[in-house]
């Protein structure tokens, strides 16, 4: 029997309670605002311009990188489809801040498919309450430029 070095490294166990199962646990970051990709990308290029406006800027290679991600993944473009999302999710006080984030980010198209992402929904929402939800925010995004 041969005995060969692993071939990758041990994972560090998680540090905290965090898990996004069908209990939410956040550990410290409950209650914590969380934005969606399209709002951190309207925030991440507001600053940018601003910044760029007032001063030389850097952009590092992180930067960068970030905000090639966010144009290619966030689902709204237009400020005033990212606000209408969030005023839409925030009639729910029901959601953790952490879950109305998700649905902004994610859009799903299903009720299923979104407690299938997000077990904690289950227990919040009907199948039929959810999807009503989620097709108002999917009815945004026919409006995206």
């Amino acid at each position: 029997m041969s005995h060969h070095a692993p071939t990758a490294r041990e994972r560090e166990q998680p540090q905290g309670d965090e898990e996004a199962s069908s209990e939410l646990k956040l550990g410290q970051f409950q209650n914590v605002p969380s934005l969606s990709l399209s709002e951190a990308r309207l925030l991440i290029n507001t600053v940018m311009k601003h910044r760029k406006e007032t001063r030389e800027v850097k952009e590092t290679e992180m930067l960068i990188k970030t905000t090639e991600y966010l144009d290619h993944f966030a689902r709204f473009r237009d400020k005033e489809n990212i606000e209408a999302v969030e005023r839409l999710l925030s009639m729910h006080p029901d959601l953790e801040l952490f879950e109305r984030s998700q649905l902004g980010t994610l859009c799903c198209g299903s009720a299923e498919e979104a407690k299938t992402l997000m077990p904690s929904l289950s227990k919040k929402k009907t199948d039929e309450e959810l999807q009503e939800l989620l097709t108002e925010i999917n009815d945004l995004r026919g409006y995206v430029e």
